[in-house]
């Protein structure tokens, strides 16, 4: 008897359970454009947060709050910067199954990276997060914000290695204008470091013109980049392409809200306390981690093009107000659908919504459960 259970466990039981695996949905990685149309670029990694229904910053969402302080020359402005845990909130959606509404905090739901008002002891408090991972190496990132509309603070999302090799998307709320309303897109370089890192000279920096004011509603903002370039999106729009300097070294990503009271940049400080909301991070990217590396091999063994998922453009822009908010605020994550994220490295914390992990819990419960069952029946 228990050999028979034996043969059914090991040549059954267990190739059906590792079949599932190899053979999920996107084992081959997630495409920013259809497999046949060029240019196409595949990403073996995925990273989702949803900043809307995520209650605990730290409770393994994959990002770390910052905790620092520059001074006013290191922070290269009249004043300087001080990053804390005070200026980093999260504001979920008080009911968890909506995708529209106020956040617990009362005010835009999300996460609120703060800029306070006025200077103390020589600096401007601000709020900073980046991501535990530090493996990320082109890739296709995606962010939900929305912009301050008071004066004097710099709203950024970017990927960093190191001050030549880094790729920002930057907001300055002064210069927000009824309108008339613009982004900063930076590659900082050797170029820029050259000139004290103002990369307003050189080929990695251009503002482009936006349909929309940053700090009316929430819009997704992307970058996705390449070994040969960096090209930029506002609500799923392409803005524009560099192609000089690309980086080519793993980093992390960053979200931050600051204000140095630099006339010619960020301006500030704010005469009010000032806050930037994000609803989302979904980044799709390559990993310089050899482990992980082989792992996709592994997964993706067949290479087949049906295992490649593409990852859909955000048109038109995030309107979780009105009506129908629960419909037009709503955004699509891999984390929420079936068989989509298996060889992933999920963090519990930043998946979609509580509904999410009680269906996880629920299944790891039941697969527990089985296996226990199983064991028992091989030792009998």
């Amino acid at each position: 008897m228990r050999s028979q259970w034996s043969t059914l466990f090991t040549r059954v039981l267990v190739p059906i359970f590792l079949a599932r695996l190899v053979d999920a949905d996107c084992a081959c990685g997630y495409a920013v454009n259809s497999t046949s149309a060029p240019p196409n670029a595949i990403f073996t990694e995925l990273f989702e947060t949803d900043f809307l229904h995520l209650k605990n910053l730290t409770s393994n969402g994959g990002w770390i709050p910052q905790a620092y302080n520059d001074s006013a020359a290191v922070a290269r402005g009249p004043f300087g910067k001080s990053a804390s845990l005070a200026n980093v909130v999260a504001n979920p959606i008080l009911n968890k199954s909506e995708w529209a509404g106020p956040g617990a905090n009362g005010g835009d739901p999300g996460l609120q990276l703060w800029v306070r008002a006025g200077v103390e002891n020589g600096v401007i408090g601000m709020g900073e997060v980046t991501t535990q991972r530090r493996d990320i190496v082109f890739g296709s990132i995606r962010v939900g914000i929305k912009m301050s509309n008071i004066t004097g603070t710099c709203g950024a999302f970017f990927w960093y290695f190191n001050n030549t090799q880094e790729i920002d998307v930057e907001y300055l709320s002064r210069e927000f204008q009824p309108n008339n309303n613009s982004v900063n897109l930076v590659i900082q370089s050797p170029a820029s470091q050259a000139a004290g890192f103002n990369a307003a000279g050189t080929p990695g920096f251009t503002v482009m013109p936006l349909p929309f004011a940053p700090d009316d509603a929430f819009h997704e903002y992307r970058f996705d980049w390449l070994p040969d370039r960096v090209s930029f999106y506002a609500d799923g729009s392409w803005l524009t392409d560099m192609n000089v300097s690309v980086p080519d070294s793993p980093g992390s990503l960053f979200l931050n809200h600051w204000s140095n009271g630099d006339p010619t940049w960020s301006g500030g400080p704010p005469a009010s306390d000032a806050v930037m909301t994000v609803s989302y991070v979904n980044a799709y990217f390559n990993t310089s981690n050899v482990t992980r590396n082989h792992q996709y091999a592994e997964a993706c063994a067949s290479g087949a093009a049906s295992q490649i998922c593409v990852i859909p453009d955000q048109q038109p822009a995030l309107n979780p107000e009105g009506s129908n908010g629960n419909n037009t605020g709503s955004t699509f994550f891999f984390t929420q659908q079936p068989n989509s994220t298996t060889n992933q490295t999920l963090y519990p914390g930043g998946l979609v919504g509580e509904a999410r992990r009680s269906v996880e819990s629920s299944v790891s419960a039941l697969l527990s459960t089985l296996l226990l069952v199983f064991a028992t029946i091989v030792l009998l």
